[in-house]
């Protein structure tokens, strides 16, 4: 699920009032995040703050039109990935994997798109960082552990009920 084979996949953008370059590439990374931020950008609309009362909670995502308009141009960011159970986490060229109860694995995206050669044995250090990065994400966002989750038919109690208490 969190593997390069299954989660990297091209956009295709055609927008002749400002993309002039045509067939032009870009190794810049992006998320499905970051659609609705582009597309608040691009259509210049104003996100709300609140609706009916209600805090919306902002995007995490980063608009891609700088990246359309200059497709050299390219920003360090750090991505996060988590459906059912599986981890990732993005920084750089560096990734890091968890598959439900397996070890995390690191990859240098670089050198290795495919990811074939797991680096976690000899780069301990940077798998804890990354995990620990992952982890604060996950808090942040309120990421419920796949083993906390209830059964299926099971009732909802709202989602503050299957948060670390």
């Amino acid at each position: 699920w969190m593997h390069e084979g299954g989660i990297s996949t091209p956009l295709i953008v055609r927008w002749p009032a400002q993309i002039q370059q045509t067939g032009g590439w870009t190794n810049q990374t992006g998320h499905v995040i970051d659609l609705m931020a582009t597309c608040v950008d691009v259509s210049r609309a104003n996100y709300p703050v609140v609706k009916q009362n209600q805090l919306i909670i902002p995007f995490e995502g980063k608009s891609l039109r700088p990246t359309f308009l200059n497709p050299d141009q390219t920003e360090e960011r750090t991505l996060y990935w988590e459906h059912e159970g599986n981890k990732a986490v993005r920084q750089g060229n560096w990734k890091l994997v968890k598959q439900h109860k397996q070890d995390w694995e690191l990859y240098d995206l670089d050198q290795d798109r495919s990811e074939l050669n797991n680096l976690a044995p000899q780069q301990p250090q940077r798998v804890a960082s990354l995990e620990e990065l992952w982890n604060a994400w996950a808090e942040h966002v309120g990421v419920v552990p796949w083993e906390r989750l209830p059964p299926p038919g099971y009732t909802n109690k709202g989602p503050d009920f299957y948060r670390k208490k």
